[in-house]
């Protein structure tokens, strides 16, 4: 697929990717058969971008193949070739931005569940100002609620099927709360759109990297950056009433990532404070930042 730039201002907010092209958003058409639209046939990233400079870019199109391999989807680009379109595109997006790909399978000629042979995949992309968690919610932490996690059994693929996502996040913002943790069969799996660590008596858990959960690429990067930092780390089930007695309950994905929650369906987490382990471990993620920058300056 060749990309065509476009000629636009260097900075315009609406300038966005789709199949090859830089194009303002508004100009842009999708087929009303494009699988993503009629079954949600389809998969995404978001990544974030710090001064330019994209997050863990690499692991997030390594994740992507894995998504299209899941649902046998064709991938248009390699992974080089997926970091220089998004690079085209953060041209017109300065600053810190969150990058949203996505791929569905294309428009056939009719709907039919059956997966059409050699159709070529619609690719968009669009970038938006990104906002690191406020100090309020860092310094004090965030409310959540809980509930049975009523979603499909393959969570692994980051899927733009998201029905079951956008109803457990409901769940939470009708409460006023920031995220949903989910259980099921008694064990943790993960947030609406977020990973859950727990901490008891200096140990940090987190959920089993299996199909019950996305598995984040902020999650894999708190597990390396505990290891570099000496916080122990489990991977493992963690049951229910370990998440009620615990004594500090985390969120992570690429837009929160790293949070404390403080309480959890109206209780206090621990003292009802972020603890001593988050602060360590938001502290890591900062130096991680800044540390990426300082390399590519």
């Amino acid at each position: 697929m060749t990309m065509t730039n476009q000629p636009q201002q260097v900075g315009d907010p609406r300038i966005a990717h789709f199949n090859g092209q830089l194009l303002p958003i508004d100009e842009i058409r999708i087929s009303p058969l494009d699988r993503g639209f009629i079954f949600g046939d389809g998969v995404y990233e978001v990544i974030p971008v710090y001064g330019g400079v994209m997050l863990g870019a690499r692991e997030h199109f390594e994740r992507l193949q894995r998504s299209m391999d899941e649902i046998q989807l064709r991938n248009p680009h390699t992974v080089d070739e997926w970091i220089s379109v998004t690079q085209a595109l953060l041209e017109h997006h300065p600053g810190n931005q969150a990058v949203y790909i996505q791929v569905t399978r294309g428009a056939p000629k009719k709907r039919d569940h059956v997966i059409p042979k050699d159709l070529e995949p619609t690719v968009f992309m669009m970038s938006n100002p990104l906002a690191s968690p406020s100090r309020e919610a860092v310094e004090k932490g965030v409310a959540c609620v809980t509930h049975r996690d009523f979603r499909w059994e393959k969570c692994h693929i980051k899927s733009t099927s998201l029905l079951g996502n956008v109803l457990a996040r409901q769940i939470s913002a009708d409460t006023g709360a920031t995220e949903t943790i989910l259980i099921r069969d008694g064990n943790v799996t993960e947030a609406s759109a977020s990973n859950v660590f727990v901490v008891k008596n200096g140990v940090v858990a987190a959920p089993p990297q299996d199909n019950l959960i996305l598995l984040g690429i902020t999650y894999q990067l708190l597990v390396r950056l505990a290891k570099e930092g000496a916080v122990k780390l489990e991977i493992r089930p963690i049951p229910e009433p370990e998440l009620r007695s615990a004594d500090e309950v985390w969120l992570s994905s690429s837009t929160k990532e790293v949070l404390a929650v403080t309480t959890i369906d109206g209780k206090p987490v621990g003292n009802g404070k972020p603890g001593p382990l988050f602060r360590r471990m938001h502290a890591l993620y900062q130096e991680h930042k800044e540390k990426l920058a300082a390399a590519i300056a």
